[in-house]
């Protein structure tokens, strides 16, 4: 088996919350990734420019990384905290059904701020419960999690392929570089097709102006495959006997998730947790908990961060821009073909966090998180070798996403295993990648309009070598940490042993005295 029996035992025992999550995760996947292939007809809709489209982008994580930061606040009891997944589930279906009533470009970035918001709030708390739940074996359900994401970023691009247009709208004189990736329809066969040719070079007459425009179909179909999971979570919550409805003492999250740690060696302390500060990044500096404590203790929450800041940027950098990269010299691949890029750069997302889940129960994070890294600046340097060969780019897309899969759970097992479960770290880390995936972005794809497409792989290879460098800072922070906490352990073991000794000492004098 690839899993003990142990794992299985607190699976079943938690399984409604756990699948729950993992359904949520599915939510967060399917909003993250549609933007790409419908970006085009969205910008024919609000007939807006290429430039001003962009924004939207910058809107979404932006706001996801508002969200990701105060979502700790929501998650005290289990009230609140599946209250908040409730409606931030809700929230991605509503905005789902009104992307198609934006017809500017405003209304379409406040609409995606909104979705960031609920987004960056999933992410937080799925992730800590998972965490508070699971602890020490929360590395296999983490990766488990995140599969869910690249499921959902896989199915959101294909339920709007057939929907996309095949033309382009606007002033197309902008600069080759600024195409965005888009779908092309693959499961229509337009007899307009080739006339769309000749007349693409005309401004404003896509489809997403005219009647012909059926992308809001595409978002209205996402709207309700994704209207189950807030009804998953309402259901939960009526398991749990927490809707109004049914009365009942709100119990505590800590309280309800203890049941899944008796057969953990030693349990763990619920007051200590809760000090801990997993869920509010902004109530970290303020907790008392954290005075006196080693440098080591906060190195490993920087450099965890700036791990996956580099990692997770290059994520979000790769799967907007690799089309860009695709189609400029010196590969000039046609646009169709380019076009799968992104495709299979989610579905090897997707396949490796699965793969992952067994890899996860053998191996430890670090030693995972150490192949990952290099597998990803092994595969882009190859890429800069062999940047004429549009077969590698294709193989080596597929490698990338495959090593690029399970950082983000790995690194979130890991330090949260080397804190023992204390600190920041979950906020940290959750925050840290969504700052990469802004930053990099607009970061990369300013680059690569001043310089050419050559430095998108360029840019890889720099921040996969940073981010390398960071996680050997880890491993060096985390031998120190360990070292502190055995000299910690020492030094209480002979504090005791000499009080004992003192104790002894007074008692057998009380005793002397007592019988002369």
């Amino acid at each position: 088996m690839f899993v003990e029996e142990r794992i299985l035992t607190l699976f079943k025992r938690n399984a409604h919350h756990t699948l729950t999550y993992w359904s949520l995760f599915f939510s967060f996947g399917l909003c993250i990734a549609f933007l790409g292939p419908t970006i085009l007809d969205l910008q024919c809709q609000t007939s807006s420019t290429l430039s001003e489209i962009t924004w939207v982008f910058f809107a979404q994580q932006f706001c996801l990384l508002i969200g990701s930061s105060i979502a700790g606040v929501f998650r005290k009891t289990l009230l609140s905290a599946l209250a908040t997944l409730f409606v931030s589930a809700l929230v991605i279906s509503v905005i789902f059904a009104i992307i198609p009533l934006c017809n500017n470009v405003l209304l379409l970035a406040i609409a995606m701020a909104v979705s960031g918001l609920a987004m960056g709030i999933i992410d937080t708390i799925a992730n800590i419960q998972l965490v508070t739940i699971y602890q020490k074996d929360s590395a296999v359900f983490l990766q488990a999690l995140h599969f869910f994401i690249g499921f959902g970023a896989l199915v959101s691009p294909l339920i709007a392929d057939p929907f996309l247009s095949e033309s382009r709208c606007g002033n197309d004189t902008g600069n080759a570089t600024e195409v965005m990736h888009h779908y092309r329809n693959m499961l229509r066969n337009s007899p307009i097709a080739m006339h769309n040719i000749t007349q693409s070079t005309l401004p404003h007459e896509g489809p997403g102006v005219g009647e012909g425009s059926t992308i809001h179909y595409a978002f209205w179909i996402m709207a309700i495959i994704n209207l189950p999971v807030p009804l998953a979570v309402l259901f939960l919550m009526y398991r749990e006997k927490l809707i109004p409805c049914c009365p009942s003492d709100s119990p505590n999250l800590l309280d309800k998730d203890e049941l899944a740690m008796e057969t953990q060696q030693g349990g763990f302390d619920t007051e200590t947790l809760e000090a801990g500060g997993h869920g509010n990044i902004f109530c970290c500096r303020q907790n008392d908990n954290l005075r006196g404590l080693p440098v080591s203790f906060f190195m490993i929450h920087i450099l965890g961060g700036l791990v996956l800041f580099m990692t997770d940027g290059i994520v979000g950098a790769y799967a907007g821009f690799v089309y860009t990269y695709a189609v400029e010299p010196p590969m000039s691949l046609p646009n169709k073909t380019a076009g799968y890029l992104a495709s299979v750069f989610w579905a090897a997302i997707t396949a490796g966090r699965l793969v992952s889940v067994p890899l996860t129960y053998r191996f430890q994070p670090e030693r995972l998180l150490m192949f990952n890294l290099l597998g990803v600046i092994v595969t882009v340097l190859m890429l800069l070798i062999f940047y004429t060969n549009s077969i590698f780019l294709f193989v080596g897309t597929c490698l990338c996403g495959l090593f690029l899969s399970s950082i983000f759970p790995c690194m979130l097992a890991y330090t949260e295993d080397i804190l023992n479960y204390q600190g920041c770290a979950t906020s940290v880390l959750v925050t840290s990648a969504g700052m990469g995936e802004m930053v990099m972005q607009v970061l990369v794809g300013t680059i690569i309009q001043s310089e050419g497409s050559y430095s998108f792989m360029l840019c890889g290879m720099v921040v996969g070598c940073l981010g390398f460098v960071a996680f050997i800072g880890l491993l060096f922070f985390h031998q120190m940490h360990k070292n502190y906490l055995t000299g910690t352990a020492k030094k209480s073991t002979m504090e005791e042993e000499a009080a004992a000794g003192h104790n002894g000492a007074v008692s057998a004098e009380h005793k002397v005295t007592e019988s002369s």
